[in-house]
């Protein structure tokens, strides 16, 4: 087992810290860092990016090869976590809990953790699990001194954790699972302008619409709002991937009951977690995506309305037109002429 200390008052200083104790390169890039490890302690890299406004997006991508405990002693810096796993788990306990008060990060659950100052926090991460984590750190001074947060709107809960800028109380909010999330933060992943600094504002753009679907999360478990559902964890994953298929595939002809019978699971199984996941019936979810697509073979090729509509896997021409306009407000042809007129001046 290895067990690794951090005591940085930054981001920065605990991934250099990480680096002396396991090895591996750092890297920066537009003030994006990179530690890229491949040797026998890890495989796989830890990145991150601060922003001026007190908030730090961090992502683990890495395998461990031996059993690893993060022992974190944040400190002054001490920021509110926000934690939530694409794939893999980890534990974590605060250094004055029993171990058997280890608790379970799991996949696709969000997470909130606080620590007080003269509290450590323990991460456990077992050896040969692929991990890939997304992890917003708020620095609560900073955050509230330079952000319009509204955080007078919590609950008093949450609201009490960000208005602790001196770090008297610790915090643990384990969530329920939620995919909504995991679409939002793997967007974030998909990040690849070429531009840094287009780059670095998309990034800060998506880190923002993260930390606030934790907070509304945390919101709506507090006031028990969240919608109920009997469908697992392993289920909702097989929804997740199913509606990804569907936008990668939008002109194939799908039918409830086909999709039902490729899943493995119930047409009403399928309807529920639809509804859950995207607020959309099944049928709505693929007219959606259609509709998503063809608006950017609108924009960015060359076909005509009638290509589009072939394109996406509708035959009506008049129905596609109408479906279109009652969405974005304007009819294809008004939208492709738009495109074509800002492109002409560019050109100019």
């Amino acid at each position: 087992m290895i067990t690794i200390k951090t005591t940085g008052n930054s981001t920065r200083e605990n991934v250099r810290q990480i680096q002396e104790q396991i090895g591996g390169v750092i890297s920066e890039r537009w003030g994006e860092f990179t530690l890229l490890i491949n040797n026998e302690n890890a495989t796989g890299n830890i990145r991150f990016i601060s922003f001026e406004w007190g908030v730090t997006m961090l992502e683990y991508n890495i395998t461990f090869h031996e059993d690893v405990i993060f022992e974190s002693n944040y400190a002054d810096f001490s920021p509110i976590r926000f934690y939530y796993c694409l794939k893999g788990q980890c534990g974590h306990r605060f250094g004055n809990q029993l171990e058997s008060e280890l608790r379970q990060l799991e996949q696709f659950q969000s997470v909130i953790i606080a620590n007080m100052d003269n509290t450590t926090s323990l991460g456990y991460f077992e050896k040969g699990v692929e991990l890939s984590m997304n992890v917003i750190l708020i620095t609560r001074r900073k955050f509230l001194k330079k952000r319009l947060n509204g955080v007078q709107e919590l609950n008093k809960r949450l609201y009490d954790v960000f208005m602790d800028t001196d770090h008297e109380r610790k915090f643990a909010f384990f969530g329920s699972y939620n995919l909504k999330l995991a679409n939002k933060i793997s967007a974030l992943r998909k990040v690849r302008s070429k531009n840094g600094m287009i780059r670095i504002m998309q990034i800060e753009g998506l880190v923002y619409e993260i930390l606030a679907m934790h907070i509304a999360q945390h919101e709506k478990e507090s006031k028990n709002s969240l919608p109920s559902t009997s469908l697992l964890r392993r289920e909702l994953k097989i929804i997740r991937d199913l509606a990804n298929s569907i936008a990668k595939n939008v002109s194939k002809d799908y039918t409830l009951e086909q999709l039902a019978r490729e899943s493995g699971l119930s047409q009403a199984k399928l309807q529920e977690g639809f509804k859950l996941l995207y607020a959309r019936t099944v049928t709505e979810y693929i007219r959606h995506v259609r509709l998503e697509a063809a608006r950017d073979f609108l924009r960015n090729s060359d076909m005509n309305i009638s290509q589009v509509v072939y394109s996406i896997g509708f035959s009506s021409r008049s129905y596609f037109s109408k479906i279109f306009k009652n969405k974005y407000d304007i009819s294809p042809s008004e939208f492709q002429a738009h495109v074509k007129q800002a492109l002409s001046l560019e050109t100019i």
